[in-house]
């Protein structure tokens, strides 16, 4: 067993992650950045929309993120968080045992992306099946896009699409029932439904070429998009009593986050997040933002308190 402690302890090592570790190292708090290395963009070959940035791939900016860390003196530990303590401070532990003590808690652990039980799916997640019209839209735009159903918020990701391309199907996949003014709105905008259960993704050479529906008919498509359920990445909390509120859109629940206040403070006294563990929609630079926002409130919060402890020893 290892334990060492620092003022506070970061855990996820991604843009909200780095960006609250410069902030804190650069106010000279002695930094920990806990990462096991699986960011949730791991599978996008470059990240978008993140000014004087774009294009870049995600671990090039991880990678330059850790060198500026590191550069004011933050340190690093590679590894999966098992849970945190609260005693004298905080205690965080390891999946091999390790622990580290800290003063104060930075949670960027970030998000998992559950995608439906459609076989094909995973495996071409990141390339050319995506989400997010911001993130990927330009790099589909003119194709035949297809957007799988899963929550009523498709027609809405269909509607988005057809800002990119001409040619868009919505597969309905048993998922939802269009109202008429739906089906409107969409035959307004030239865009293809299909009613039926989607069977599979149709692959040929690692690149998505169709969707199966049940009974064998295949829809050409050259990319497919989909709403994901959004699970935040935050189980090693349960200890501190810290649990996530479930998020809802249109009456559909579309994942779960933290929720903290407007410095990113959560309801345990000493416990901070950003990034995706608390806004599910955020890009990566609003993570960057919201570690920035949350590593600056937590050097505020070390510094009262110190103040205190200063006041105290004065007889004050």
């Amino acid at each position: 067993m290892k334990t060492t402690e620092y003022d506070v302890i970061v855990i996820g090592g991604g843009a909200a992650g780095l960006s609250g570790a410069l902030a804190l190292a650069r106010s000279r708090r002695s930094v920990l950045v806990i990462d096991d290395g699986q960011p949730r963009n791991a599978p996008a070959g470059h990240v978008h929309n993140y000014l004087t940035r774009d294009g870049t791939p995600p671990s090039e900016i991880y990678a330059i993120g850790r060198e500026e860390v590191a550069g004011y003196g933050g340190q690093f530990a590679t590894g999966t968080v098992t849970a945190v303590r609260r005693g004298d401070g905080f205690t965080v532990e390891l999946a091999d045992g390790t622990t580290y003590q800290g003063r104060r808690i930075l949670v960027t652990s970030g998000l998992t992306d559950v995608l439906p039980d459609v076989p094909g799916l995973a495996e071409q997640w990141g390339k050319d099946v995506l989400h997010c019209p911001y993130c990927h839209g330009w790099e589909v735009q003119d194709q035949a896009i297809g957007v799988l159903a899963t929550s009523p918020q498709a027609v809405h990701q269909a509607q988005m699409f057809r800002q990119l391309s001409d040619d868009i199907t919505l597969f309905l996949h048993d998922s939802i029932e269009l109202t008429d003014e739906q089906w409107e709105e969409l035959a307004a905008r030239q865009i293809a439904v299909v009613q039926g259960r989607v069977e599979q993704v149709e692959v040929v050479d690692g690149k998505l070429t169709g969707v199966r529906l049940e009974g064998g008919k295949v829809i050409p498509r050259d990319a497919l998009t989909v709403q994901t359920v959004l699970r935040s990445r935050a189980g090693f909390l349960i200890d501190l009593g810290l649990k996530t509120a479930v998020l809802e859109m249109a009456g559909s629940v579309y994942g779960d986050a933290i929720e903290v206040d407007a410095k990113g403070e959560t309801a345990v006294p000493g416990v901070f997040a950003a990034g995706n563990v608390t806004d599910p929609m955020g890009q990566v630079l609003h993570a960057a933002g919201a570690g920035l926002r949350a590593g600056a409130a937590i050097n505020g919060d070390l510094i009262a308190e110190e103040t205190r402890l200063a006041l105290a020893a004065r007889g004050s």
